[in-house]
């Protein structure tokens, strides 16, 4: 936060030069509440529309984000530090997430009939609830607010976004492109608001869900809050996601996707791959090779089509980061690779790997938000099991075999996490639910779940 004459601003920063891009004025707590009064208003003209018509508005939506991709994600990789190339990628996905949701919206949230016991008929309605207020982070600028804005809006509510302060210009280019498709004026609405006026969105009467992608620490805060209020949440935290290599795992393939996974995003997904869990028969190769590849990773300016890792999102980011594999080491941890602040402008780290990762290590315990790879050795595939599982975050994980029938049995029996890729690394699937359990929250998008997460399940019965 910074002052501009008398006005508190948001500042916006570069982080592939550490320099200032832009200024954001914050709203006052008067113009807080008239923006939360004209969502509610445009709710509730909204609620009347029929759900094929409100499907017809998300797929003018996901027009426009065609129309404004370039922008958008040349101003995601300004903003954050993506490469422009996964940018792009990700402005794809939210036009893909537009369309899913208009082709099954109408559908999910049709009124259903079912039998009572006295051979009656009973209805089961699907009603928009009002305001949702949406509380994101910088990682995914776009797709994190897209995820759960156009489910809302199909749901037929009324949509408050506050982005993370280091993307607030795409949060604002976002209301541009959503009126630009003819959304009726303050139905979405982006707050540039302090952490102390978001509390106050979240008592206010007119919000009726709140909704956050963020820490663990973020969402016991506001999940205390909004229970609080009475109001429900659907809470997406973060992870320590393992990725298990067995055995009979083809190398190669496992390797590939791990770097990626590990890697894609700047390493900034909370359900990328951290943890690599390998039994010890193929540790050796999967070793060498996976660190070899590691180390031979492009990292530099994100707007080049080679680069494959771009810088950190914010310095005190990565102060944290380099934190965390510091005292991992302090506590018998090794560098296999990288490790080490590069010299120069912007906010950069090298892909690193960590060995001998133990209990009680941050390597270990914690999430890493950047590009570093903890590598664990287990005995077999039961006991890389038990390390998966040996963790407060789940999320998401992977598992890597050449017996695929096998490993998605053991994926639904016994890992322990909301999602799991089999040979390959997690992204996010419009038509699969996204969410995870324990320490990685509650709730979940996509696949049309996220449809009925804000909505009042209505039993509608007569005699």
């Amino acid at each position: 936060m910074s002052e501009v004459g008398t006005k508190k601003t948001v500042e916006t920063i570069n982080p592939t030069t550490g320099k200032s891009l832009e200024h954001y004025e914050y709203m006052s707590g008067k113009e807080v509440k008239v923006a939360i009064s004209k969502c509610h208003e445009a709710f509730m003209q909204w609620k009347e529309v029929s759900p094929k018509d409100r499907a017809d508005m998300i797929k003018t939506i996901g027009k426009e984000l065609v129309n404004a991709k370039e922008e958008l994600a040349q101003l995601m990789t300004d903003e954050m530090g993506k490469t422009l190339v996964q940018s792009r990628q990700e402005v794809d996905l939210c036009i893909a997430i537009c369309q899913y949701t208009a082709e099954i919206g109408p559908k999910e949230l049709k009124t259903e009939e079912r039998e009572l016991l006295n051979g009656n008929k009973g209805r089961v309605s699907y009603a928009p609830i009002g305001v949702v207020y949406g509380i994101q982070p910088w990682n995914y600028p776009s797709y994190q607010v897209v995820r759960y804005s156009v489910a809302s809006l199909m749901a037929g509510n009324g949509v408050l976004l506050k982005h993370a302060s280091n993307v607030t210009g795409s949060g604002k280019l976002l209301e541009r492109i959503y009126r630009k498709a003819g959304l009726p004026e303050g139905l979405f609405t982006t707050l540039v608001i302090s952490h102390d006026q978001s509390d106050e969105v979240i008592k206010n009467k007119l919000v009726r869900g709140v909704t956050l992608t963020g820490s663990p620490d973020a969402g016991r805060n506001i999940g205390q809050k909004a229970t609080a209020a009475l109001k429900k949440s659907v809470l997406e935290l973060g992870s320590n996601d393992a990725y298990l290599v067995f055995e009979d795992a083809d190398i190669e393939v496992a390797v590939k996707a791990c770097v990626m996974g590990r890697i894609y995003n700047n390493g900034e997904t909370c359900i990328a791959a951290k943890r690599f869990i390998v039994v010890e028969k193929i540790y050796d190769e999967f070793r060498d090779k996976f660190v070899k590849a590691m180390s031979e990773v492009k990292m530099g300016d994100p707007n080049d089509e080679s680069t494959e890792l771009g810088p950190v999102a914010r310095k005190d980011l990565r102060d944290d980061l380099h934190d965390q594999v510091v005292k991992s080491v302090e506590k018998g941890a090794k560098i296999a690779c990288g490790g080490e602040i590069p010299n120069g402008e912007g906010f950069f780290y090298p892909a690193t790997v960590l060995e001998n990762v133990k209990p009680g290590q941050p390597a270990y315990e914690d999430e890493f938000f950047g590009p570093v790879a903890s590598l664990i050795k287990a005995k077999d595939n039961q006991d890389a099991m038990r390390i998966a599982n040996d963790s407060r975050f789940g999320l998401g994980g992977g598992i890597f075999s050449k017996d695929e029938e096998a490993a998605i049995e053991m994926a639904e029996k016994h890992f322990d996490t909301g999602m799991v890729f089999i040979n390959s690394f997690g992204l996010a699937e419009p038509s699969m639910p996204f969410g995870g359990v324990k320490d990685s929250g509650y709730g979940r998008e996509h696949g049309g779940f996220g449809l009925k997460e804000f909505v009042n399940v209505k039993s509608v019965m007569k005699r």
